[in-house]
């Protein structure tokens, strides 16, 4: 929530999809909540055991990584590497046993195209993967992407964080919002509350009808 400046509230009565989702505890938790959320990732092909020792064996991974580079990351939402890990694998366990009982909230996809119909949802967020991956990529991949993202939405996508993995700003992003702009969409850039990698403190939002 803090990474998208949102509450409960605020998506109370709303259908809300996470994409792409991952082995994260948004879509879980959330519906326990009462929310209404859809989850869609690759990973999704895989049945929810082999996504959970895969997943497993990516948070040991990324930790190695991090004892490593802690100098790159705030530490301040997450007190250590320790409670990091704690974190990532409570989250891990949340959705997979969540994708056992929820399975039809679990939809796999390979981006840009996604299996819904128009305006199908209130909002749509996107963390950690657009932008963050500009080297590896494209522009047209981007364009694509949220071209799509923007299809299945009746009123926004939100997008955090702005930086690659070097904690640089997508150098494209110019670009790419002159040309949202240009199709009739309002696009903004907001500070959240949210940091732990470091300069991935801001999000956009991109309404798909004018304010």
């Amino acid at each position: 929530m803090a990474m998208f400046l949102l509450s409960s509230d605020e998506l109370k009565g709303k259908k809300v999809l996470d994409c792409p989702a991952g082995a994260c505890s948004f879509t879980a938790v959330g519906n326990k909540q009462g929310l209404d959320i859809t989850a869609c990732d690759i990973a999704y092909d895989h049945a929810s055991e082999d996504l959970k020792s895969k997943g497993i064996k990516d948070i040991e991974h990324a930790i190695k990584h991090m004892e490593q580079a802690k100098g790159n990351y705030v530490w301040d939402y997450f007190k250590d590497v320790n409670a990091l890990r704690k974190n990532r694998l409570n989250a891990l366990h949340d959705c997979s046993v969540d994708m056992k009982q929820n399975n039809e909230r679990y939809i796999p996809v390979t981006l840009p195209f996604l299996p819904f119909h128009d305006d199908e949802f209130d909002v749509v967020l996107s963390a950690h993967f657009l932008f963050m991956y500009g080297d590896r990529l494209d522009y047209e991949f981007h364009l694509e992407t949220i071209n799509e993202l923007l299809r299945v939405t009746k009123k926004e996508i939100r997008i955090f964080p702005l930086v690659n993995l070097e904690g640089k700003r997508y150098e494209h992003l110019d670009q790419l919002k002159s040309e949202l702009v240009g199709k009739g969409y309002s696009v903004e850039e907001k500070e959240v509350p949210y940091e732990f990698q470091k300069n991935a403190n801001s999000m956009m939002i991109i309404h798909k009808a004018k304010q």
